[in-house]
């Protein structure tokens, strides 16, 4: 078949291996690889003829713009589109190998027979809504990068449009893309004022139609176990096992995790651990939409510390507490006209908006809270950060009709 500039956009995008690495997350980039693809969006945004286009080669951000061509006079707000360039590190992206299935059926799909990796409809109900469309997987290998080369791949193809479509009438246009969002840091050093914008949308979702202008409020804690250790044959009323300490702490929290919630509701994930008897160092992270069950949150675990405090002697649970984002509705919901907006462009391309919470986090927050009002929106793809990742063709191009009818619905909002 014939591939449209957003997939062949796409597939280029993802063979090239942009993982990002917690190991390394105090420096942006975290991984020099993504520099590869910051690079080559540099070119291609140039020869495509975009304004301004910049490579920020200290942190591997990746700008352009598309002026304005409305009548002198009318006062056009500028929009912006963001979608990050990393993937999560939780499963390989090197040497992916993307498969095209046409015509999908509806049914259980195969990655790897071999290995026995299989995407199932009981897990990814969402495939049902894809029957008879064309899809893309992996080979059960790598994840696939739709998270978020997909949002990246239909950004560039809506820009191409605009550059080869002059007639087509529209205010100032803001591109950016960034690195490391999955680890966090996608917008540490993201030039707000430079980029240009007076709102933006991150195209960084899910299926088609999904939009969000809420998500967590987050917080991140590392707690530091201290233990005592003697030898094992003569450890009774002596020895303080660190990493049966972090049992019991754990176990004295709310059994709120992510596996047995959703919607609104929040949670403590322990994401990492690693002891000895003598040390235990145990890193959770504590998300709700809410921010005052947010702040209740983590003053249960802050008791939980003190109270095993007083139970084993002082010193013996140290916690470090970190805020990481907050939820976006507290800023987004004071212009909901951009929320309006991008309702009405899905639906005049024949979707259904779906307006739903984030149960996770995206750039758009910490850009919400440091002046650029940012909701997220769908790229298509579904089952990221794991080998069952997939990306639907008609859907990703249908997210570039959506993307082209906001910035048109945009220059006829003369302002805002």
């Amino acid at each position: 078949m014939a591939y449209s500039t957003v997939v062949e956009n796409f597939l280029r995008y993802v063979k090239i291996d942009t993982q990002s690495s917690e190991e390394t997350s105090e420096q942006v980039p975290s991984t020099e690889k993504q520099r590869t693809l910051a690079k080559l969006l540099y070119q291609e945004l140039t020869a495509l003829g975009a304004d301004n286009v910049r490579y920020d080669e200290e942190h591997c951000y990746v700008y352009a713009m598309i002026p304005s061509n409305m009548e002198e006079g009318k006062d056009v707000p500028a929009i912006g589109f963001i979608a990050h360039m990393d993937t999560a590190p939780a499963v390989s992206g090197e040497n992916i190998n993307p498969r095209m299935i046409e015509n999908y059926d509806g049914n259980d799909i195969v990655l790897n027979q071999e290995k026995n990796i299989v995407t199932r409809v009981s897990e990814f109900p969402m495939l049902k809504e894809c029957k008879g469309k064309c899809l893309i997987v992996t080979d059960g290998n790598t994840l696939l990068g739709g998270d978020d080369k997909a949002g990246v791949a239909e950004i560039m193809a809506a820009a191409k449009h605009l550059l080869t479509h002059p007639e087509i009438k529209h205010g100032k246009i803001c591109i950016g893309f960034t690195p490391d969002e999955e680890v966090g840091n996608g917008v540490a050093f993201f030039d707000i004022e430079g980029f240009g914008a007076d709102y933006a949308y991150t195209v960084d979702g899910g299926m088609l139609g999904d939009m969000s202008y809420e998500c967590f409020h987050a917080a991140g804690a590392v707690l530091t176990i201290t233990g005592k250790s003697v030898h094992p044959g003569y450890a009774k009323n002596i020895m303080k096992n660190a990493i049966k300490l972090a049992y019991e702490f754990h176990a004295m929290l709310p059994d709120e995790c992510p596996e047995n919630t959703e919607g609104y509701e929040g949670f403590y994930h322990v994401d990492n651990i690693k002891g000895t008897v003598e040390q235990a160092v145990v890193q959770y992270i504590i998300r709700d939409h809410d921010r005052t069950k947010f702040e209740e949150r983590k003053a249960i675990f802050l008791k939980t510390a003190k109270t095993l405090e007083e139970k084993y002697g002082a010193g013996t649970f140290q916690i470090e507490m970190t805020n990481n984002y907050c939820n976006m509705r507290e800023m987004i919901e004071q212009k909901m006209q951009i929320v309006d907006d991008m309702v009405a462009a899905m639906e005049q391309a024949g979707v259904v908006p779906r307006i739903s919470a984030i149960r996770g986090g995206t750039d758009g927050a910490r850009l919400s809270f440091n002046g650029l009002l940012c909701p997220n929106i769908c790229t298509g793809s579904e089952g990221h950060h794991g080998r069952n990742e997939f990306a639907c063709v008609e859907d990703m191009e249908k997210i570039v009709e959506i993307i082209l009818n906001v910035i048109s619905i945009t220059a006829q909002n003369l302002s805002l």
